[in-house]
């Protein structure tokens, strides 16, 4: 029985991949081969197609490969993405992950700078931005405030590193997506999730038209920016799906992670030269596969907290938390760490944990993980400490301030 329904099962997926191959084809889109491997790729999670995965995706290629002798392009797949040279800027150390609200504050900013300029530690500065930000109406893009911190920042020498929010809390009063997103083209754009204090928002990735606008800002940025020599690295928060109010289907938990792998893709596309990330979390099922593909592409991986007590810290955890993977991955792709707020005010989410020292977290995120990055937010009661620290024989003994600097074997080489 198990032998036919495996056959079954098999065999279903067969005719999907072809179908969607030859899809491709015809319409010549071949930017959402990504996205159809990236899917093939989920199945890898499947005990009973595990095994046929790779098989299903070199199928798929070769129905593309195709292409000329059905009628459709003659161009080679991809040949209209910018294609990846050989060094990746690679400036590994402390960064400053300065508070939303002071970004474009003239007044915190000169304070942020000062500090920065009297720690040779801190390498420069990561800034968040939401994506309603950067484009207000479709194709129409604001990058200003990118621009001034990174002209402020050359000519002192430092660099930014900046993240793109897709989620965000109803306390906070912002906008997460453009207005135009939320038409019925896009599901509305966003959904909700819920914490046990407050409720916020998500983007709907599944959805394949919010997938090609998120793709088309990353090329805009990495139009601009990839070629700036202190434009040090980009990344994607949290892949967590969040507390999710409505339920979702499987097809659209499926479609939400194969589109994000997919907008990893097209960043390390986008920002050869460049340092690409994704904070990743859960879930935890699917963390292996998920961190895999990451690394074949160049990714890097990001750790969205630091803890001293993280179970897996003691012990192999199953299915293991993201931290887990950190020690596994440490020289061959580029991992990141941040130290949020919640980090230096107790070592456990419930509060049940105790108050750690800046010391204590350095500790975790260099020796225990590895880091080579590290973005500690500068909390209002907290960095004074970090930045006694971070003056410490040991932080400037070299640029990267005592943080693993070996250039990681997914990139052909590394420019300092």
């Amino acid at each position: 029985m198990i032998t036919i329904y495996k056959i079954l099962l098999t065999t279903n997926v067969l005719i999907t991949v072809v179908t969607q191959a030859l899809k491709i084809v015809k319409n010549n889109i071949f930017q959402r081969i990504n996205s159809l491997i990236g899917k093939i790729f989920i199945f890898r999670n499947s005990p009973i197609l595990a095994e046929h995965s790779h098989k299903f995706v070199l199928f798929t290629l070769i129905i593309i490969g195709m292409t000329p002798l059905i009628g459709g392009t003659k161009h080679a797949v991809g040949s209209s993405t910018p294609v990846a040279p050989n060094s990746v800027k690679w400036h590994p150390g402390h960064y400053y992950a300065i508070l939303n609200y002071g970004k474009n504050s003239s007044r915190y900013l000169s304070q942020v700078y000062k500090e920065l300029q009297e720690t040779p530690a801190l390498r420069g500065i990561q800034i968040r931005y939401r994506w309603a930000e950067l484009e207000q109406t479709e194709g129409e893009y604001n990058f200003s405030s990118i621009t001034k911190r990174l002209s402020e920042l050359s000519s002192m020498n430092k660099r930014l590193v900046i993240v793109i929010d897709t989620k965000a809390s109803f306390d906070s009063g912002v906008e997460i997506i453009p207005e135009y997103l939320k038409a019925n083209k896009y599901e509305g754009g966003e959904f909700i999730i819920g914490y046990p204090d407050r409720n916020g928002r998500n983007i709907k990735l599944w959805n394949q038209a919010i997938h090609d606008r998120l793709t088309a800002l990353i090329r805009a940025l990495g139009q601009q920016f990839n070629s700036h020599p202190h434009f040090e690295g980009i990344g994607i928060s949290d892949s967590s799906l969040g507390k999710v109010v409505v339920p979702l289907t499987l097809l659209q938990k499926e479609d939400y992670y194969a589109n994000l792998l997919s907008v990893q893709r097209q960043m390390r596309n986008y920002f050869p030269n460049t340092l690409t990330f994704q904070f990743t979390s859960h879930p935890r099922s699917m963390l292996k596969t998920f961190i895999g593909s990451l690394g074949e592409m160049g990714a890097g991986l990001g750790g969205p907290r630091v803890s001293p007590e993280m179970p897996s810290l003691f012990a192999p955890t199953y299915p293991s938390d993201v931290y887990g993977y950190f020690p596994q991955y440490s020289g061959i792709m580029p991992l990141v760490l941040s130290v949020k707020h919640a980090n230096y005010e107790n070592t456990e989410s419930d509060l049940t944990g105790y108050e750690p020292t800046v010391l204590e977290l350095l500790s975790v995120a260099r020796d225990a993980l590895h880091a080579n990055y590290i973005f500690w937010t500068r909390h209002p009661k907290y960095y004074s400490e970090l930045l006694e620290v971070l003056k410490f024989k040991a932080q400037n003994a070299n640029p990267s301030g005592g943080l693993n600097s070996l250039c990681p074997s997914v990139y052909s080489s590394c420019v300092n």
